[in-house]
């Protein structure tokens, strides 16, 4: 298995290809999965809700590469603080790592942290809740409507009944 300084290394390499020329704060990122490494940079947009992290392009990787379980992660950010994966990354890491996945993050000046996604992101919300959602709801509720139709709309961003 790759370690994780290897990972970082690759973290590292990436970062330096990341293209962030309005923030200039350049991240990269590389998982492990089915023990091959996936690194990328982030990329900027200057309409900037459309910019995409390094986590979630290296997650995208793997992903297009065929495998659905991220084994590890590492993230290379700041000059002198490393910079923890944001919100949404943490929310995609959730989707693809188990809680016990092992994260480590560092600054370019090699200052580092390491962690666990379920200490990034405790209680996350993922496939296993809709799961239940979908099976407990699989009865018919009071009102009369099926209670998985009504979790599938509701996932698929239209209004339950």
């Amino acid at each position: 298995m790759t370690s994780l300084p290897a990972l970082l290394r690759a973290a590292s390499r990436a970062r330096a290809k990341a293209y962030a020329p309005y923030s200039g704060f350049q991240v990269g990122a590389a998982v492990l999965a089915g023990g091959r490494v996936f690194a990328a940079g982030n990329v900027e947009n200057s309409a900037y809700p459309l910019s995409v992290c390094a986590e979630r392009n290296a997650v995208a990787m793997a992903v297009a590469a065929g495998h659905r379980r991220i084994d590890a992660v590492a993230v290379v950010a700041g000059e002198d603080q490393p910079a923890a994966p944001c919100g949404g990354c943490r929310q995609v890491l959730a989707e693809f790592c188990a809680p016990r996945t092992p994260v480590i993050y560092a600054a370019s000046g090699g200052r580092s942290v390491t962690t666990e996604v379920g200490a990034l992101l405790p209680d996350a919300f993922g496939p296993d809740a809709l799961r239940r959602a979908a099976s407990a709801g699989a009865r018919t509720t009071a009102d009369g409507h099926r209670g998985a139709e009504r979790v599938r709309l509701t996932a698929r961003g239209r209004r339950s009944p």
